[in-house]
């Protein structure tokens, strides 16, 4: 693993996160924040702000770059969607960010769980805004489209790296992802549609580009672009730690091309700031 230079030298603070965590575990829920291990956790959870991670936290696939656990997951609680709503009220969250591992023991990929949790939520606030970033759902557009019926405020699915690196994503497929962001802006043009690629994984600067025309060919107007760290020596290597004045240049690129809303940092993950999304 290479070594990272000064710009990516974020201190955790674990003491920020044991409110959070006690809280989670009362409610039996998860975070991709901490699954993922985030870098950004401790900021989050001081300023009550997380990502919840419904369907359990095993995934099954095997993307060589995730922290997810691999494995065979348990069956979906459905009693879930209403601890995410005591969670929200809780931490009193005018902006919720709710997403899952993919779930490809599931006929309908989850998407069920999905909608049954934005709906608990929609019953809670009429002004809360919802935020989902959901799993390919091997391209199944019964699942998709009903989620789409649901109207969130952001549904994401990231794409996560160019097309010629997708080996790293087992399991997935870099046209079926961008069929299933076309498919939601098919089933409701208004949709606000959303991805994100992770930089650092060996790719160049034209694939880059052509990713983002290839997300505005599906109507997709709001981009995050990351740096990808490795979570452990197990995984997959970081290539290269790309430059903060990379991304903004990047962030200047994708903003020239046709995206309404860019976040592009070494720290940026989709769902960091998400709610800065919206203000557009």
């Amino acid at each position: 693993m290479k070594h990272r230079p000064l710009w990516l030298n974020k201190k955790l603070n674990i003491r920020n996160n044991d409110k959070m965590k006690k809280m989670l575990a009362n409610l039996k829920l998860n975070t991709i924040c901490s699954e993922a291990l985030c870098p950004n956790i401790s900021e989050c959870y001081i300023k009550n702000q997380a990502t919840f991670l419904i369907l359990g936290k095993i995934c099954t696939r095997n993307c060589i770059f995730c922290n997810v656990s691999k494995g065979i997951p348990i069956n979906p609680d459905m009693d879930e969607p209403d601890r995410v709503v005591q969670a929200v009220k809780l931490l009193n969250l005018k902006h919720v960010v709710i997403t899952s591992p993919t779930r490809d023991d599931l006929s309908d990929g989850g998407a069920k769980m999905f909608v049954k949790t934005i709906s608990a939520l929609r019953k809670y606030s009429a002004i809360l805004t919802v935020e989902i970033l959901i799993p390919d759902f091997n391209g199944n557009p019964e699942s998709i489209k009903s989620i789409v019926q649901e109207k969130p405020d952001i549904t994401g699915h990231n794409l996560e790296t160019v097309r010629r690196l997708y080996e790293i994503r087992k399991g997935a497929d870099y046209e079926r992802s961008l069929n299933v962001l076309k498919k939601i802006k098919e089933y409701d043009p208004a949709a606000k549609t959303k991805s994100a690629i992770m930089l650092g994984l060996g790719e160049t600067e034209h694939e880059v580009i052509e990713f983002m025309k290839d997300l505005l060919e599906v109507s997709v107007r709001y981009l995050a672009i990351t740096q990808y760290l490795a979570p452990g020596k197990f995984h997959y290597p970081v290539q290269k730690y790309v430059h903060p004045e990379k991304f903004a240049e990047y962030k200047e690129k994708a903003l020239s091309i046709g995206f309404n809303h860019v976040e592009s940092g070494p720290y940026v993950r989709s769902s960091y700031h998400a709610e800065e999304y919206l203000k557009m």
